[in-house]
């Protein structure tokens, strides 16, 4: 025997529930004529008499309240499922997940979130917040946000903000303690709050330049971390030098609490992009995102 049509069942349930097929027909939004055209198909198909009529009302055979009974409720929650899905005239459904570094939700996320989900609701965004480099297709991501340099050719990049700088700081207090490096070496003589990369395991060389030089020392210190933000709260507390993204530390050099040092030699990076592969551009949330994130991101931070 066949499946019950889909149809059919939706007409025998709507008349089941309401003992009536004038309000099955109002509730589906069909003619009374195609309700009862429809449940007698179902009983045809089936063999069995589901619903009894008389001029006045209807009422369910045993067989009938079986089928309520069983299909009703899997019957709602597919309805459920379906409208979940299911999207009106130029409204999106769906889901983005993205890979984000801390550092870059401020800038990134935080101006472009809560707009996209006020014009998109039924998009449902599953933000993974991690420094490490993702692989997105095999790891099922629709999207990241990285540094240029960290990003493969092959994949579309979209600029999120401007360039900006990375810049050596440190507390006044250590700096009276310990005195100011001078060059790039002199770090090799101090604290430093040192970063692990969550993909490679290795602690990363601090990168400096200026004009055709470029320096990459291999600074050493007590606190090893694998999130750029914990090591400029430590640099603020006195701990010793942090390497830092220069727009997450703005307000700590306005309230003094941080100084820049060696910052004539502070190298200058592309700035924070979105990227994806290019097959993904035909997924309309991803593409919804992109939109917004061109017109809301912050461009620059001074």
């Amino acid at each position: 025997m066949k499946a019950a049509p889909f149809p059919q069942l939706q007409a025998f349930l709507a008349a089941a529930r309401l003992r009536s097929f004038s309000g099955a027909a109002r509730e589906l939004g069909v003619s009374r004529s195609a309700v009862s055209q429809a449940v007698r198909q179902l009983e045809e198909q089936l063999r069995v008499v589901l619903l009894v009529r008389t001029t006045r009302s209807v009422s369910l055979t045993d067989a009938g309240r079986r089928l309520v009974e069983s299909a009703g409720p899997a019957f709602s929650q597919v309805l459920g499922a379906l409208g979940e899905v299911s999207a009106q005239p130029g409204e999106a459904v769906g889901r983005l997940r993205l890979s984000v570094p801390r550092t870059a939700v401020p800038f990134v996320i935080e101006p472009v979130l809560p707009a996209f989900r006020s014009r998109h609701p039924r998009i449902q965004v599953e933000l993974v917040v991690e420094e490490r480099l993702v692989d997105l297709v095999g790891e099922g991501y629709d999207a990241g946000v990285r540094l240029s340099e960290a990003i493969e050719r092959d994949m579309v990049q979209v600029r999120l903000t401007e360039p900006f700088r990375f810049v050596v700081v440190a507390s006044p207090q250590y700096l009276e303690r310990h005195g100011t490096p001078q060059r790039p070496e002199d770090l090799l003589r101090h604290e430093c709050l040192t970063f692990r990369s969550q993909t490679t395991g290795a602690l990363y060389a601090w990168e400096f330049e200026r004009g055709r030089r470029n320096w990459r020392v291999p600074v050493r210190g007590s606190v090893v971390t694998n999130d750029h933000l914990v090591a400029v709260a430590l640099a603020a507390e006195g701990l010793g030098l942090a390497y830092a993204f220069e727009p997450a530390v703005v307000d700590r050099l306005r309230s003094k609490r941080l100084v820049r040092v060696l910052e004539t030699f502070a190298p200058t990076v592309p700035g924070y992009f979105l990227y994806f592969p290019s097959r993904a551009q035909s997924s309309a949330p991803l593409r919804l995102f992109v939109e917004a994130a061109r017109e809301l991101a912050v461009r620059a931070v001074k």
